[in-house]
């Protein structure tokens, strides 16, 4: 199992061993429990799911009542998948301590929407240029988007407003700063998609 489900809480900064101050995200990691174990032979294929934060049982739908009573724990908020790398068993409980030892992790979040934007926002663009004379409102517009003669049509792909964010993003290499096992916190160097209090994947 190459990772976990965790809860960004937000960002510090933390001193380095040769005095250098890190930004650093902090993710509450776990305790994730094992829900169902995926064989080949009864599913088609290997893995494992892990649950992450309580639930209440009056908010849970019969059928994962069941489901979770099967595995031996109390219902889950959030589930999700992975590969099955390790002997592991329902029930079983992981915490951050599963990162111990672990220098790089790769961070897959959901990243805050921003809405519909426009090109200068969303794509960088620089503009058409400063208001000059005979320039009425042209300044944050993405200007010509294909030729009218040949191929007289807007190729596919091409860069307009639109909504932005939102999305599934995946950030790779990211430096283990600190381990907190007795509150199961990770610090991570750098920024991790998504906004404060959602749901991430930590993989090894």
């Amino acid at each position: 199992m190459p990772g976990l489900l965790g809860k960004k809480i937000g960002m510090t900064s933390v001193f380095s061993a040769d005095g250098k101050n890190l930004p650093c995200t902090v993710i509450e990691v776990g305790p994730c429990v094992v829900t169902q174990v995926k064989t080949v032979d009864v599913d088609g294929y290997e893995a494992v799911q892990m649950g992450f934060q309580e639930k209440k049982e009056k908010h849970t739908p019969k059928p994962e009542q069941g489901h979770f009573k099967k595995a031996g724990t109390t219902p889950k908020r959030h589930l999700a998948e992975f590969k099955n790398q390790g002997d592991y068993k329902l029930g079983d409980v992981i915490t951050v301590d599963y990162f111990e030892g672990e220098l790089y992790v790769d961070v897959i979040g959901t990243s805050k929407g921003k809405g519909f934007q426009g090109v200068v926002k969303r794509h960088g663009f620089r503009g058409v240029g400063e208001a000059t004379l005979g320039q009425s409102d042209r300044q944050r517009h993405p200007g010509s988007i294909g030729a009218c003669s040949y191929p007289a049509k807007v190729f596919k792909g091409t860069r307009m407003a639109g909504r932005m964010g939102n999305e599934r993003v995946t950030v790779q290499n990211l430096q283990i700063v600190k381990l907190i096992p007795e509150h199961n916190l990770l610090l991570i160097k750098g920024s991790v998609p998504g906004a404060k209090g959602s749901i991430v994947l930590i993989e090894k």
